[in-house]
This record gives structure tokens, sequence and C-alpha cells, in this order.
């Protein structure tokens, strides 16, 4: 299984402190059945440069790769790209992607969008550079009309949840009947920590499991896979 959006690098941003809660971190993705984690730390482009963010990426990575055992997780670098007036103009935006994919996750602001945001959003969907994934839609779908959505489906942008939109009773529904319906493409933990936020895409992927079936987890699981490559 994969987990698409994860706080896994240590001391690399709000996620985990220190590299033996990263181990830990991984040694409780890989009870739950995941063997690829994409390590997604947050990068704010008013806080520091592209430059600056990847070299303190590659400490932390390589701090991490320190620890690994066989039995951990592969870990994909990539980034939490927060989304500014003119992301889609800024240079360095390619070494945000996910390592080996055209894929860049891209946090939206909270609050409706304006015009400008998602016609930013567009074009870089629409740029043939890369493929666009919101992180943690359904923090933001109430907050945008249905026509947004429409338009951001259509022109390729693709949509990230975490795993606990499938584990409230309040939003689980919406979240299966949205993944049945192909608006979800990628499923992550989020996950930041051991207690506050620790991961839960176990938990999750057994909720799809027994409501949409096995047979439709396996092909969910075999398309991620095969757009991670």
């Amino acid at each position: 299984m994969v987990d698409f959006h994860s706080h896994v690098l240590p001391q690399m941003d709000d996620g985990s402190r220190s590299l033996e809660e990263s181990l830990s971190l991984l040694r409780m993705l890989a009870e739950q059945g995941v063997d690829l984690v994409a390590a997604t730390p947050h990068f704010y482009a008013d806080r520091e440069s592209p430059e600056r963010f990847l070299e303190r990426r590659a400490a932390a990575s390589e701090k991490l790769r320190s620890g690994m055992t066989p039995n951990l997780p592969a870990v994909r670098l990539g980034a939490e790209t927060a989304y500014f007036p003119g992301v889609s103009r800024v240079e360095g935006l390619c070494d945000l992607l996910l390592e080996g994919t055209g894929l860049l996750l891209l946090e939206m602001p909270a609050g409706r969008w304006g015009q400008y945001a998602v016609s930013e959003v567009l074009e870089l969907s629409c740029s043939g550079v890369w493929t666009v994934v919101l992180a943690h839609i359904e923090r933001y779908l109430s907050m945008q009309k249905a026509v947004v959505w429409e338009s951001l489906l259509e022109n390729g942008v693709q949509m990230q949840v975490n795993a606990s939109f499938f584990l409230s009773r309040r939003t689980c529904g919406k979240a299966l009947r949205m993944l049945r319906d192909g608006r979800i493409h990628w499923i992550g933990s989020d996950c930041h920590d051991l207690t506050a936020r620790p991961p839960r895409i176990g938990e999750a992927s057994e909720v799809i499991r027994r409501k949409l079936g096995e047979g439709f987890f396996a092909e969910f699981d075999a398309r991620n896979r095969s757009g991670l490559k």
C-alpha cells in the first residue's frame, strides 16, 4: 500500500522531531501494510528558497536512511508545497516534485479560493510539465463551489485525501462515494507524530476493503503504483 502524504523526515517541519520518532512512524506504517511512503515536508516559499529547502531535506533524508532497516517501507522524497500567488512562475518548482514522478503536491489556502488562485492551479495543471495533486482536499470541499471542483478535475488536477476522511462517521460515506467515483486519486496518512497525528492509513484501507471490496482496493493500489513509475 502507498502512503502518498507524510511528515516522516526527522526535524524537517512540524512532523517528526527525531530519527527515533521517524523510525517508529515507519514501523507503524509497515505494520499497517504500507510499503511505499512519500515523505512530503512542508515547503513555504516565504520562509526559504527551494535550494535551502532541498539542502535541509537531503540532510534529513540521509539521517533517516542511516537508521533504516530492510523491513521498513521505501521512502520517496517530495514536498507539500504551500500555494502562494505566483506559484505557477516560481523557479525550481520541478525540484519539488515527488521523486521519480511528475507529481506536485500542492496545499491550498484555508477558506474559499479566489478566481486567481483557481486559475493558477489550472495553469499549472495544463502546463504539461507536471501533474498537480491537491493535498487533503476534504478540508476544503464545503468551501468551494461545485463548479470549481469540476473544472479542476476536468483539467487533470488530482485529489489527495487523508486517511481520517474515511474514519469519521460524518464523512465516511462521502469519502467512499468520491473514491468509488474516481474523484479521489491518492490517500495519505499525513502523519506527523506518534500521538496527536499518528498514521491511521491501515484503518482507512480496512474500511475501503469492507465497503467497496478487496478487488476495488487492489485496483486502486495498482493504479497508485503505476502512477509512481
